[in-house]
C-alpha cells in the first residue's frame, strides 16, 4: 500500500511541475460575430473552458502531450483539432458552422439562440422587398415581429399585442427617437427616422423585455447603425422616391452618410378623395465614429429630416353600404391643405473602455420638431340611395368649412452615463441620466356645418359652429431615470440557463411620481434536445405621459372647446407574463425551419382612454379604465424554398378595457391576425430571378361613433392586402470581371417591378359620419389605397 501511495504521489507532483502550454483564442460565427458560452475541451477529460460575451477563451494543457481539443456549442456543428505534442504558448482562432447550412437571404436566422424575449431580426432582401411604405425597417416588423400589426400601407406605425402606436419605443445606437406629434392621417407621414441602409441590427421584442429598456408598455424596437470597415455605397430609385447612402474608413475614422426622399404622388391618387397631392418628404441622417485611442472612441448621429404635404381636393366619390342597400357618398372641394414637419437630432457619445470586462459611455443627445398644419376647405356633400337603374335617391345634402391653424414646438434634451461590467457568468449593465423637456402648443381648429340650409347645431339667434377647439400651453418638465442589470448565463446537467434581473427607476416633475419597474427573464435550452429553447419572462411597465395623454378637452361658458393639462395623470401601467418557445427542426429535403410560439397575458391598470382616427390618437386625458390583454403568436419561418427564406404568422388575441365599469374593447383589439412573407427564385436563373410576396389579413379595429367615440361598438371590416414584386438582377460579380465600363465599379444593379395590392381591395382605415333627413347617423368608410403599379431600380458598389 504503501508503495502505491508512493507511486501516486510521484504522479501527481510530476503533473504539477509539467510544463503548462497556454491556448488562447476567439471563437465565432460564420459571419464573424463572437459565440458567447462557446465551449473548448480536451477530448475525453474534464480540461475545458468557456468563451465570454467577446467569444475568447483561454486553455492550459500540459506540454508534449499530443491531444485534441473539441470546440462546441448549442445551435454550431461540433470541431475537433488535434495538435502533435505542443511546447509553446499560441493563439487559436476558430469558426463554428451552423447546424444549417448557411443562408444566402436569411431573414430571421433560424439557428440563433435567443434566451430572452428580444428577437434579432435581419433586413434579408432590404430595398428590394415589396414595400409600399419604401422599405422601411418598420414594414419588416409587421410581417417578422411576433404579435405585429399594422392596418394602414401608408404609414409605418404599429401596434403590438393590443396596444396602441405611442406604447412602442424605438432606440437607435441606444438613444430614444421620436415622432412628430400633429400627424393625423398616413398620408401626411413621409419617412420614419430609421434609415435602412445604415443600419447594422435589428432588434425587437413584443413584450417582457429588460429593464435597460425604457418606459413603454408594449414593445421595444433597437437599432444599431454600421459602423463601416471599407469604401462602399448604394442608390435606389422608384416611383415612391429614391435615396443614396455612402460609407466610408480612413485610419481611426469611419462614416456612413445617407439621403433619402419620399413622393408617393402615384400612391395617393388610388384614393377616393381625388385632387392634386404633393407630398415630399426629404431625410438626411449621418453616422460617424472616430477612435481616439485603444480605449476611447467618439461616435456622433445627425438626422435632419423634412416633410411638406400640400393638398389641393376637388372631389370625392364613395361606394358604401350594402348589396340590399347600396348607397353613394359624393363630396365636391375647394380650398387646399398645407402642412410641414421638421425635425433635428443630434447624439454624441463618449465611449471609454477600462479593460476587456467594462467600460462606459457618456451620452448627449438633442431633438427638436416644429410641426405647423394649416387648411381652409370647404366642401358640399351629397348622400344617395343606390337604385337597382342606378338612379339616385338623395338622402342627406350639406355643406361645411374646415378650418386650421395648428402649431406645436417640442425640444427634447438627454444627458446620460452607462456601462457594462462582465465579472464571470455575470454581465452588468447600469445607466442613470436626466431628460428636459419643452413643448409649445398652439391649436386653432373649428368646422361650420351646414345641413339642408341651417346650420349645426342650429340656433335662431347666433352662428355656431359644429365643432372647435383651441390650445395655448406651454409646459416644461424634467425627468430623472436609471437602471440596474445582471444577466448570469450557467450551463448545469440539464442544459443552459441564462438569468436576467433587473430595477428601473424614474421620477418626473410634473406630476411628481416615482415609478419602480422591476423585470426578469430566463432562458432554458435542454442538454438532451437542443433544438427547443424555452423563455419565461414578466415585469412591471410603466408609460410615463409625454404630452398627449394628460391633455384634456374642456368647455368653457361660451361653449368653446380648448385643451387643458392634467397635472394629476398618472403613468398607466402594465404587468406582463410572456411563455416562449422556439423549435429548431428540419424537412423537406433537410432544410432548417423555425417554429416561434408565445404565450402572453398583460393586465393594465391605470389607463388613459383613448379613439384612434385614422392614425391620431385622441386621449381621454384621464386615468379612468382598466384592463387586460391576452393572446398567443405563432410564426413559422423556414426555407419553403430552397435557400430561400419565408415565414407565416397567426395571432390570437383578446384586449379589453373597463371605461365606469362597462365593459368594451381596445381600439386595437383584433381577434385575428395572419401575416405571410414568402420568397422565391427562378431555379435555372442563378437566383437573378426573384419574387416575393407579402399578404396581411387582419381583423377590422372597433370604432365608436360622434360624441361616443372613446367606447367602441362597431368593427371595421377585415383588413386584406397582398402585395407582390418581381427582380431580376441586371449585374453582378460575375459581370465586373470581364468588364472594362464604367459598370465595373458596381457589385449589384436590380431591376424590379411591383404591384401594390394585387387583388385591388379597398380596405378602411377611418369613417366620416353625417345625419340624414330621418335623423339617423351615417357612417362613411374614408378607404385606402387601391392597386398600384411601382417600378424600382437598386445599386449597390
Amino acid at each position: 500500500m504503501k508503495y502505491f501511495c508512493l507511486l501516486l504521489s510521484c504522479f501527481f507532483t510530476s503533473l504539477m511541475f509539467a510544463k503548462q502550454v497556454v491556448i488562447s483564442g476567439t471563437i465565432s460565427d460564420a459571419e464573424g460575430l463572437p459565440i458567447e458560452l462557446a465551449m473548448v475541451h480536451v477530448k475525453s477529460t474534464a480540461i475545458g473552458a468557456q468563451t465570454n460575451d467577446k467569444g475568447k477563451y483561454t486553455l492550459s494543457v500540459v506540454a508534449n502531450d499530443s491531444l485534441t481539443l473539441v470546440f462546441s456549442c448549442l445551435g454550431y456543428n461540433r470541431v475537433e483539432i488535434t495538435l502533435d505534442m505542443p511546447q509553446n504558448d499560441f493563439t487559436l482562432d476558430m469558426r463554428l458552422r451552423p447546424q444549417s447550412y448557411e443562408l444566402q437571404e436569411t431573414v430571421v436566422s433560424a439557428n440563433h439562440i435567443r434566451l430572452n424575449t428580444m428577437e434579432r431580426i435581419s433586413q434579408g432582401q432590404g430595398r428590394l422587398s415589396v414595400d409600399a411604405t419604401g422599405g422601411s425597417i418598420e414594414s419588416l416588423i409587421m410581417t417578422a415581429g411576433t404579435g405585429v400589426a399594422s392596418t394602414n400601407e401608408l404609414s409605418t406605425q404599429y401596434s403590438v399585442r393590443g396596444g396602441n402606436y405611442n406604447e412602442n419605443i424605438v432606440y437607435v445606437n441606444g438613444v430614444e427617437v421620436y415622432r412628430p406629434l400633429l400627424i393625423r392621417s398616413g398620408q401626411q407621414e413621409g419617412l420614419s427616422f430609421i434609415n435602412p441602409d445604415m443600419t447594422a441590427a435589428v432588434h425587437f421584442s413584443s413584450g417582457g423585455f429588460d429593464a435597460c429598456y425604457g418606459d413603454k408598455m408594449s414593445s421595444v424596437l433597437d437599432i444599431t447603425y454600421k459602423q463601416p470597415q471599407s469604401f462602399a455605397g448604394g442608390m435606389a430609385a422608384s416611383m415612391l422616391g429614391g435615396n443614396v447612402y455612402v460609407e466610408s474608413a480612413t485610419g481611426k475614422f469611419s462614416q456612413i452618410t445617407g439621403l433619402r426622399y419620399k413622393q408617393g404622388t402615384t400612391l395617393l391618387k388610388t384614393l377616393d378623395t381625388k385632387g392634386d397631392y404633393d407630398p415630399a418628404a426629404t431625410d438626411l441622417q449621418t453616422f460617424m465614429t472616430y477612435t481616439i485611442n485603444e480605449k476611447l472612441s467618439l461616435n456622433f448621429l445627425g438626422n435632419y429630416s423634412e416633410n411638406i404635404y400640400d393638398f389641393t381636393p376637388t372631389n370625392r366619390e364613395t361606394s358604401y353600404g350594402t348589396m340590399d342597400n347600396p348607397r353613394r357618398f359624393t363630396v365636391y372641394y375647394d380650398g387646399m391643405e398645407r402642412d410641414r414637419f421638421s425635425t433635428l437630432f443630434g447624439a454624441g457619445m463618449l465611449k471609454y473602455t477600462l479593460s476587456d470586462q467594462a467600460d462606459m459611455t457618456l451620452q448627449l443627445s438633442g431633438f427638436q420638431s416644429q410641426e405647423e398644419e394649416t387648411y381652409d376647405i370647404n366642401g358640399a356633400y351629397f348622400a344617395s340611395n343606390v337604385m337597382t337603374d342606378n338612379s339616385t335617391e338623395t338622402i342627406a345634402t350639406g355643406a361645411f368649412l374646415q378650418h386650421a391653424r395648428n402649431r406645436l414646438i417640442s425640444n427634447v434634451f438627454n444627458a446620460a452615463i452607462a456601462g457594462n461590467i462582465k465579472s464571470g457568468r455575470h454581465a452588468v449593465k447600469w445607466s442613470a441620466g436626466m431628460q428636459i423637456e419643452k413643448i409649445r402648443d398652439r391649436i386653432n381648429e373649428w368646422e361650420l356645418r351646414d345641413s339642408a340650409g341651417y346650420s349645426q347645431p342650429f340656433n335662431d339667434e347666433t352662428l355656431q359652429v359644429i365643432y372647435n377647439l383651441s390650445s395655448r400651453n406651454d409646459i416644461q418638465s424634467k425627468r430623472l431615470y436609471a437602471y440596474l442589470q445582471d444577466t448570469y448565463k450557467f450551463r448545469s446537467a440539464w442544459g443552459l440557463f441564462s438569468l436576467t434581473a433587473g430595477l428601473r427607476g424614474s421620477y418626473w416633475t410634473y406630476n411628481r411620481e416615482w415609478l419602480f419597474s422591476p423585470r426578469a427573464s430566463l432562458g432554458f435550452v435542454p442538454s438532451d434536445n437542443q433544438s427547443l429553447i424555452f423563455r419565461l419572462a414578466s415585469g412591471v411597465y410603466y408609460q410615463s405621459p409625454f404630452y398627449k395623454e394628460f391633455r384634456v378637452t374642456e368647455t368653457d361658458a361660451t361653449g368653446n372647446n380648448y385643451i387643458a393639462l392634467n397635472q394629476d395623470i398618472k403613468s398607466q401601467r402594465s404587468i406582463h407574463v410572456v411563455l416562449g418557445n422556439d423549435f429548431n427542426f428540419r424537412m423537406a429535403d433537410r432544410r432548417p425551419f423555425k417554429l416561434t410560439t408565445e404565450l402572453y397575458y398583460k393586465k393594465l391598470d391605470n389607463l388613459v382612454p383613448y379613439y384612434v382616427d385614422n392614425v391620431r390618437i385622441w386621449y381621454l386625458g384621464e386615468n379612468t379604465s382598466y384592463g387586460y390583454a391576452t393572446g398567443i403568436d405563432a410564426k413559422l419561418f423556414g426555407q419553403f424554398v430552397p435557400e430561400s427564406d419565408s415565414w407565416v404568422g397567426l395571432s390570437l388575441m383578446q384586449a379589453k378595457q373597463y371605461i365606469k365599469g362597462e365593459k368594451v374593447s381596445m381600439p386595437t383589439e383584433q381577434l385575428y391576425n395572419f401575416t405571410l412573407y414568402y420568397t422565391d427564385y427562378m431555379p435555372k436563373t442563378n437566383k437573378k430571378l426573384q419574387a416575393n410576396l407579402r399578404v396581411i389579413w387582419a381583423q377590422g379595429l372597433p370604432f365608436g361613433s360622434p360624441n361616443n367615440e372613446y367606447k367602441p361598438l362597431f368593427r371595421a371590416p377585415a383588413y386584406r392586402r397582398v402585395d407582390i414584386g418581381m427582380t431580376y438582377r441586371l449585374w453582378g460579380e460575375e459581370n465586373r470581371e470581364r468588364s472594362h465600363s464604367f459598370l465595373r465599379f458596381f457589385k449589384d444593379i436590380w431591376v424590379g417591378i411591383d404591384c401594390f395590392n394585387l387583388f385591388d381591395i379597398r380596405n378602411v382605415n377611418a369613417y366620416s359620419w353625417f345625419t340624414d333627413i330621418s335623423g339617423t347617423q351615417n357612417a362613411v368608410p374614408d378607404k385606402l389605397t387601391g392597386r398600384q403599379l411601382n417600378i424600382k431600380l437598386v445599386a449597390t458598389w
